[in-house]
């Protein structure tokens, strides 16, 4: 089994992104100050450019998982497992552990009314319009309520594996209709879809589709993942950005250079998931943990200091989930065999 990759870490890097550039829309309100916000001219954010990356990721080792799944139920009961525990048990601690210490009502009063019930109901079916509880203002502004905004994106996550499914069951996972894919999520990009449910899943499609491409040309190897190619993609990212074509152009190129740095062997491998693979507890407690830290210094830590103290806590939280609940909903099977450059992560 080849494990000479760097997937975990990109992962965990993706997901600490998002973390730090939470704590400047969350202490300030605005995203001016966040660094790629200002290399870009407001073009994206560095916790977007961080969803980018998961979802490169998510579209070259789910193609993986879909291939070396012996069948589509079991494909997609690994995938629901992927999801739905670890968001749960996030749901839980936010109802039931911070909800009734932030609430403006009696705690009593909290635990009885039906929008709470509702929260946890909604959003463990992937309803995350519904993200506010009752009496819950972490900080007067116009998210300080919001309980867990990152949720946006596991809908679409959700819509992206099924349609790798319904093409994979047709067996249409070949790369003309990638190559189609990846078109589509380029204007999805071009023409800003983002809104919806659907529209935001079609605006993340060219990242998704970015990954499953590279999947298919996976054979081609050191041709393929050769520095020369890496380095074409950093000048085509680079001149995006004068260009004012950094989203349209990541799928291209930054979804290139991120599968370069996870397979590339004259890059060391850093065993990022030596204590569990903690990527999506963060990224789905990181939000809550930050909108408490702002709550108890009374609206007034910096950003720094929300990042500083949010980031350790949550990578308990992390490590806690993972260990507790993530892992344990793993589905184990021993009739998948791998092909080269197969992660545990697929699983």
């Amino acid at each position: 089994m080849e494990r000479h990759n760097n997937f975990d870490l990109l992962r965990l890097v993706a997901a600490l992104s998002v973390i730090f550039s939470h704590a400047f829309l969350l202490a300030e309100n605005s995203q001016d100050h966040d660094p790629l916000n200002m290399l870009t001219g407001g073009q994206a954010i560095l916790g977007l450019a961080g969803v980018f990356v998961f979802f490169t990721i998510s579209g070259y080792l789910i193609s993986q998982s879909f291939e070396t799944t012996p069948s589509p139920i079991v494909f997609l009961a690994k995938r629901a497992l992927r999801i739905f525990p670890g968001l749960l048990g996030c749901l839980l601690v936010c109802v039931f552990a911070i909800g009734p210490v932030a609430t403006s009502l009696p705690v009593g009063d909290y635990l009885a009314r039906p929008e709470t019930y509702l929260f946890l109901l909604r959003n463990a079916v992937l309803d995350v319009e519904y993200n506010r509880l009752p009496g819950v203002l972490f900080w007067s502004g116009n998210i300080g309520g919001i309980v867990n905004g990152p949720l946006w994106s596991l809908p679409c996550e959700a819509l992206l594996y099924l349609l790798l499914f319904a093409l994979g069951v047709c067996r249409l996972l070949k790369l003309p209709v990638l190559l189609l894919l990846l078109a589509t999520g380029i204007a999805a990009l071009w023409f800003d879809t983002a809104g919806t449910t659907f529209g935001s899943a079609l605006w993340l499609l060219g990242f998704f589709a970015a990954g499953m491409c590279l999947y298919r040309l996976r054979h081609l190897g050191p041709r393929l993942f050769a520095p020369r190619w890496a380095l074409l993609a950093v000048v085509g990212l680079a001149l995006s950005i004068p260009a004012r074509l950094f989203l349209v152009g990541f799928p291209l190129f930054g979804g290139y250079l991120v599968i370069y740095l996870a397979l590339s062997r004259r890059l060391p491998v850093v065993r990022a998931a030596r204590f569990g693979d903690l990527s999506y507890g963060l990224y789905i407690y990181g939000w809550p943990i930050e909108q408490c830290v702002v709550y108890f210094s009374g609206a007034t830590a910096p950003w720094w200091a929300v990042f500083l103290i949010s980031a350790p806590v949550t990578a308990a939280a992390a490590f806690l989930s993972w260990h507790l609940v993530e892992k344990r909903c793993r589905w184990h099977s021993r009739a998948a065999v791998r092909p080269a450059l197969a992660p545990a992560a697929a699983d």
